[in-house]
C-alpha cells in the first residue's frame, strides 16, 4: 500500500475551504407555514433525494492490474494507473469528487397534496464527497468517505428551495490483498443534519456497508452496497433503506473510458414494493491533468426504468444526467 499524502497543499486548502463554505447555506422559508401543511413533512421526499457516489476513470497495461502495482504507478504520476485507482472507491488515494445529478420532469408533490402540481420541474442534487485513506498497518487501510448533498428541490407555486441534506459518512476497513481483488467492509451512518426539514429523514440511521472491486486488463468492475435502519431521532418515519451500486468501467487509450454506475435503491417501508428506484444507463469520461493536478471528469445519462411511488404517483423524472469532476491526490502529488 502507498503512503498517505499530506493534505496541506494549497489546492487542497482551496477545495476544502470551498466545501466548508457550502455548509453555510441558509434555509429558506417553508411552504408549509403559508399553506397550512403539517410542518412534520407532508410526505416522504427521501425518494427524490438519492445520495450517491462512485469514482470512475481511464486505462492501463493489463499486466499492471494488481492493486500494489496500480498504487505504485499512481504514486509516480502515471495517468493510466491513476485512472484505475480513481475507479476504485476504496483506493489508497485521497480524492475530492463533486457530482451533479439533474433530473428534469420531476413533480414536486402528489396531486393529493397539490392538484396543480405537474411533472415539469428539475431537481438538482450536488454531492460533495471527499475520500481520505489512513494506513493503519502494512496489512490494513482505513478509508473514509463522507457525502454532503446539496439539494435544489422544486416546491409549490413554481418556487425552488436549496438546502444541505442529511450527511452520510462511511468507514471501510480494507485489507491488503495480492492480485486483482480489493474488498472493504465497515459501517455507514446517516446524520439528520439537513438545513431544511422538508428533505430530512429526521432520524439517525446506521448499517453495514461493503465494496468489492475487481481489476483486470482494461476492466474495473464491482459494486457497493449498504442498508441503514433508524435507531434514534424525533419526527419523520422509521428508516429501512437499501442502496446497491454496481459499477463497470472499460478503459481506452489516452485516458478515455466508458462507465456505468447506476444507483439502485429501495425503501423497505414503502407499500406493496413501490419503493424501488432502478436506473439504467452509461456514460463517458477521461482522466487528464491540469498542470500537475490529476482530474477525472465524466458525463453519464440514466433512464429511471423503475421509480418509487408516493400516493400512487411517480414524482421522480424519467431521466437523470450525472456530471462529475474528481480531483485526485496520489501520495506523490
Amino acid at each position: 500500500m502507498v503512503r498517505i499524502a499530506p493534505v496541506a497543499l494549497p489546492l487542497r486548502r482551496c477545495v476544502l475551504t470551498a466545501g466548508a463554505a457550502l455548509s453555510a447555506m441558509v434555509m429558506q422559508p417553508s411552504f408549509a407555514e403559508h399553506h397550512d401543511i403539517d410542518t412534520e413533512q407532508p410526505f416522504d421526499f427521501s425518494a427524490l433525494t438519492i445520495q450517491e457516489e462512485i469514482a470512475q476513470a481511464d486505462s492501463v497495461d493489463p499486466e499492471s492490474s494488481s492493486q500494489a502495482n496500480l498504487e505504485a504507478g499512481a504514486d509516480q504520476g502515471n495517468t493510466e494507473d491513476l485512472a484505475k485507482q480513481a475507479q476504485n472507491p476504496i483506493a489508497s488515494m485521497i480524492s475530492f469528487p463533486i457530482q451533479w445529478n439533474a433530473t428534469p420532469g420531476t413533480q414536486w408533490a402528489p396531486s393529493l397534496i397539490d392538484p396543480s402540481a405537474r411533472d415539469n420541474r428539475t431537481q438538482n442534487v450536488v454531492n460533495v464527497q471527499p475520500v481520505v485513506p489512513f494506513k493503519i498497518s502494512d496489512d490494513l487501510t482505513l478509508v473514509t468517505r463522507t457525502i454532503v448533498p446539496i439539494v435544489n428541490q422544486p416546491w409549490a407555486d413554481g418556487v425552488d428551495f436549496t438546502a444541505i441534506g442529511d450527511i452520510n459518512p462511511s468507514v471501510f476497513f480494507v485489507p491488503t490483498l495480492k492480485g486483482n481483488l480489493t474488498i472493504g467492509l465497515g459501517p455507514t451512518l446517516m446524520i439528520p443534519s439537513a438545513t431544511d426539514i422538508r428533505i430530512s429523514s429526521q432520524r439517525w440511521s446506521a448499517g453495514p456497508s461493503a465494496v468489492v472491486v475487481y481489476t483486470k486488463g482494461p476492466w474495473v468492475l464491482g459494486g457497493l452496497a449498504n442498508n441503514v435502519w433508524s435507531f434514534s431521532g424525533r419526527g419523520g418515519k422509521d428508516v429501512n433503506k437499501l442502496l446497491i451500486q454496481p459499477f463497470l468501467n472499460y478503459n481506452m487509450p489516452k485516458g478515455w473510458y466508458i462507465t456505468s454506475s447506476p444507483v439502485i435503491t429501495n425503501d423497505w417501508n414503502a407499500d406493496d414494493g413501490k419503493g424501488w428506484m432502478v436506473p439504467i444507463g452509461a456514460g463517458i469520461g477521461r482522466v487528464f491533468k491540469i498542470g500537475d493536478q490529476p482530474v477525472n471528469a465524466s458525463l453519464s445519462a440514466y433512464w429511471n426504468a423503475v421509480r418509487p411511488e408516493i400516493f400512487v404517483e411517480k414524482l421522480q423524472g424519467e431521466f437523470t444526467i450525472r456530471t462529475q469532476v474528481q480531483f485526485l491526490f496520489p501520495t506523490g502529488s
